[in-house]
């Protein structure tokens, strides 16, 4: 699945150097809730949630008055079409009940984007792919049933700070047209307010969640960030189909704040996905998506395809 070019070469070892601290740390320190489900997924951008969306739930949080909750780790691989996909790896700690730091590497590979950019424009890009860093942290603001309201839902509050890596060098290799496009930086901070419920009175065990995030990321960050901050809605329902199998729809509205660069690619289209994901133990969990994602740098995206990981230490 993994077929990381020299410039891309951190990523594995950010895999390799996280997993072996995650196994030297001393046990007594991490909880473990062995009759809880390994629910949330790792979102793609390395936080508790599904696939596109977050959820207000942190990944394997803290219990019986431990320290840190176990870490966990993902990886998902979604194929766009068009020789375009994306693979990442995410890795998500919690600090008690209440903290929930994440991170995930994102890599796009543009399949045969810069070969269309040379012929339209005579300019041969160097980087045939772009990778999106996210550094996350969220804060639990209400828990679900607090002030003995069993209405109440759980909200949480998250910071994410993302740099991507290649997107200065294409800009350069273009002559600063991604600039004229209102594609600005390589790097923003997203902000976002997530609530989730869990209802229980149904016949079927059934998530719900709603967020609204505050952003200048163009694809999530992957095309660089603008100068116009928009405030987008998202948002998913989750249904425990049976004891092993979960199956969730997603919604994300995107801010499509820079021009098209027509013939190249155009501006963003909102996202919705569906999944499935099956319970293999209490420690992994798989899962696999269909997404319809609109335009997608030079080709609509809107049958894709997606299979994902993740594993609770």
């Amino acid at each position: 699945m993994l077929n990381f070019n020299t410039r891309s070469s951190n990523i594995p070892v950010i895999v390799v150097f996280t997993s072996f601290l995650f196994f030297i740390v001393s046990p007594g320190v991490f909880a473990a809730n062995p009759g809880s489900l390994p629910l949330p997924m790792h979102a793609a951008e390395g936080v508790g949630g599904l696939w596109i969306t977050h959820s207000a739930y942190f990944a394997n949080p803290a219990t019986d008055g431990k320290i840190m909750g176990k870490p966990g780790i993902g990886a998902m691989y979604v194929n766009l079409g068009h020789e375009k996909y994306i693979d990442l790896f995410s890795a998500t700690q919690t600090l008690g009940n209440c903290v929930e730091l994440g991170y995930s590497a994102i890599r796009a590979h543009f399949g045969g984007l810069p070969q269309r950019i040379e012929q339209v424009t005579g300019i041969k890009i160097r980087d045939h792919n772009t990778i999106l860093h996210n550094f996350n942290g969220r804060l639990a603001l209400i828990k679900e049933g607090d002030f003995d309201k069993s209405w109440i839902p759980t909200m949480t509050l998250g910071v994410h700070y993302k740099y991507n890596s290649e997107i200065s060098d294409i800009n350069d290799d273009l002559g600063g047209t991604l600039e004229s496009l209102h594609l600005k930086d390589n790097d923003g901070w997203d902000f976002t307010v997530y609530t989730s419920k869990t209802i229980t009175s149904l016949p079927k065990i059934v998530f719900i969640t709603l967020g609204v995030r505050s952003t200048k990321g163009a694809q999530l960050g992957l095309l660089g960030f603008t100068d116009k901050r928009r405030i987008v809605v998202e948002g998913s329902v989750g249904i425990l189909l049976t004891k092993n199998f979960v199956a969730g729809a997603e919604y994300r509205q995107k801010p499509d704040q820079f021009d098209d660069a027509p013939g190249l690619f155009k501006g963003e289209d909102d996202w919705w996905a569906l999944s499935i994901g099956y319970i293999i133990n209490n420690k992994m969990t798989i899962g696999s998506g269909y997404g319809h994602f609109g335009d997608v740098f030079d080709h609509k995206a809107n049958s894709s395809w997606g299979v994902g990981v993740k594993w609770e230490f």
